[in-house]
């Protein structure tokens, strides 16, 4: 019997996203293969050359694979875009016209840190958004985080499913209100 494993679709986020990150999770091929169908992995900065391995691998175990953006990248490996809210994305109207066209792979999530990002998600039609940061991160060291009341209240009004990030880990997840969670060392 041939089992069949489906990734999270448009509209339908990740319980788990992985996010690569050039200093810590560069490659993140092996961490991906232990993730459980239905997560996702967030290409950040990945080396060329890992991309297609990296999208083979997800297509292959049932996993959202988002490029973060470069919307033709993202069309090119069959994969979702993600767009960070403070750097600007490339080529995004090529992947809306394939989003527009039904393409089902083309999953679109927006990064937010606040109203101004969860407004952005809204207005794009992201199927979801990541909020961050939600506790203090290794990733911005002595950055202010939202914490887990005004996290929830942001959650609340964002209009579409929201992912929990920043300083993220199995246990802390059940303190906030989210879709999911994405991290790189809580899932690396």
């Amino acid at each position: 019997m041939t089992f069949i494993r489906h990734a999270p679709r448009r509209g339908q986020p990740p319980a788990r996203l992985l996010l690569s990150d050039p200093a810590r999770l560069p490659d993140p091929r092996a961490a991906a293969a232990r993730l459980p169908p239905g997560s996702g992995v967030l290409a950040r900065d990945v080396a060329p050359g890992v991309l297609p391995a990296l999208a083979r691998l997800c297509r292959a175990r049932g996993l959202l694979l988002l490029v973060s953006g470069e919307g033709r990248v993202a069309l090119r490996h069959r994969a979702g875009l993600h767009l960070p809210d403070r750097r600007p994305a490339r080529h995004l109207l090529p992947f809306l016209a394939a989003r527009r066209a039904g393409a089902p792979w083309a999953a679109l999530s927006v990064a937010a840190h606040g109203r101004a990002g969860l407004a952005r998600g809204r207005r794009l039609g992201a199927d979801f958004v990541l909020l961050s940061p939600v506790f203090p991160t290794r990733s911005h060291p002595g950055a202010p985080s939202l914490g887990p009341w005004r996290f929830a209240g942001l959650a609340a009004r964002a209009g579409r499913p929201v992912l929990a990030l920043g300083g993220m880990t199995h246990r802390n997840a059940r303190r906030v209100p989210a879709a999911g969670f994405a991290a790189i060392d809580g899932l690396g």
